[in-house]
């Protein structure tokens, strides 16, 4: 009998926490900011690729589901949007993106899009060949030379 009451109040305890935890402000006031400017993208299909694999995370074309409104999942998803939108923005070319010169890279060497994202999002899973064209397509884009990877 100890231990069921154990295990009960301990299930108890996780509720609550799970619970008390959603107070927290952070992750949930998620906002796509205007769409500024776009690059010059070399093709439609770069485009087309980028936003099924990119944008949530690089754009202020963010969809939220509705798990990005439930913490602690929403805390760990406002992080990545937050520091992906700082990194490489491609709603807001009129400002310096620094990594874009990288992006085709970071694509080729299977960085990105992030393994954890996919889990949730297989739409932004990319063939081998969805794959290389995106890559082709950024650095042609961000103008990068084939020669410089």
């Amino acid at each position: 009998m100890k231990a069921k009451t154990i295990a009960g109040w301990t299930g108890l305890t996780l509720v609550a926490i799970v619970v008390l935890i959603q107070l927290v402000p952070y992750g949930r006031a998620h906002t796509n900011p205007e769409v500024i400017v776009e690059p010059a993208w070399d093709s439609p299909q770069t485009r087309e690729l980028a936003q099924r694999a990119c944008f949530d995370c690089h754009s202020n074309e963010t969809k939220w589901p509705w798990y990005t409104h439930v913490a602690p999942v929403s805390w760990f998803i406002q992080d990545h949007v937050d520091s992906g939108r700082r990194h490489l923005n491609f709603s807001e070319w009129n400002r310096t993106q620094k990594h874009a010169h990288e992006a085709g890279e970071t694509v080729a060497e299977g960085e990105m899009p992030i393994s954890n994202y996919l889990w949730l999002h297989p739409e932004a899973r990319l063939d081998a060949s969805e794959s290389e064209a995106l890559v082709r397509g950024l650095n042609a884009t961000f103008g990068v030379d084939e020669a410089d990877d």
